[in-house]
This record gives C-alpha cells, structure tokens and sequence, in this order.
C-alpha cells in the first residue's frame, strides 16, 4: 500500500516538485526583474576569456544546414529543436552559453535551460559578433 501511494504521488507530482533546481517557464518570468535582464546575457569578449578558461561551454543552437555552412569550430552543435532530448550531453559543472547568428534562438534556447536547472547565457551579438571578434589575429592567439 505505501509503496503504491509514494507512486502514485511520484507520477502526480509535476517534475518541478521533484527536482527542486526544475521551475516552469511561468516561474521563470514571474521572477524576471533586470538583475536576471542583464545576467541572462554575456558578450565576445567575455565568453572567449571564459572558453579560455574552461569554465564555459559555446552550445551552437541554429539548425543542421546552417551548421553545415558554416561554423565556429568549437563547442557543441545542438539544434535547438533537438535541445530536450540531448540535455545529457551539456556539463551542467560549467556555464552554458547558447548562440545562433544573431541571439533570437539561442536566447529561448537560454530560458529553457534555465528552467532546466543549468547556469546559462545567450551570446548577447550572437555567432556574427563572435566571428568579427575572433578573426585576423585574434584568431590565431585563440585557444578553447
């Protein structure tokens, strides 16, 4: 009887009671002020020293073709539409950072995580400033 009781409580329960670092997307904006405004976001400049540092993960949220035409070489390539199936592989001891060429995607890709329980960014100038930032020599002194 107990053991199907704490079962039918487990099935009953949303996730978010189970897992206390899960909160809905409606949680999420309930709280939104500007403190979480400007920390949702990081810039080049900063996600490089980090990457540098090994205390972020790059994750390239845009879809396959784009991937396919062109891309950073380096960090995770995770199509956000197939970002709910491979949150396994995200390293949840590190700040994920999401980005796609301007900052649309990779910042509702940033809330979902953040209902999700990760530490995580968007790249606030997106994939297209970390390019211009990251090329000549900047390039070369570059190592993730």
């Amino acid at each position: 009887m107990r053991l199907a009781l704490a079962l039918l409580l487990t099935l009953a329960l949303p996730a978010q009671a189970q897992d206390p670092q899960l909160f809905s997307l409606e949680q999420y904006l309930l709280d939104f002020d500007y403190a979480e405004r400007r920390d949702m976001k990081i810039g080049s400049r900063d996600l490089v020293k980090l990457l540098q540092e090994k205390k972020a993960i790059l994750v390239d949220i845009r879809f396959k073709e784009e991937h396919a035409a062109w891309r950073m070489g380096f960090g995770l390539q995770i199509p956000l539409n197939e970002l709910p199936r491979r949150l396994k592989e995200l390293d949840r001891t590190r700040l994920i950072v999401t980005a796609c060429p301007h900052k649309d995607r990779s910042a509702l890709a940033m809330a979902y995580l953040k209902t999700q329980g990760f530490d995580v960014k968007y790249l606030e100038d997106g994939l297209l400033g970390l390019a211009e930032l990251l090329r000549g020599d900047k390039a070369r002194d570059f190592k993730p």
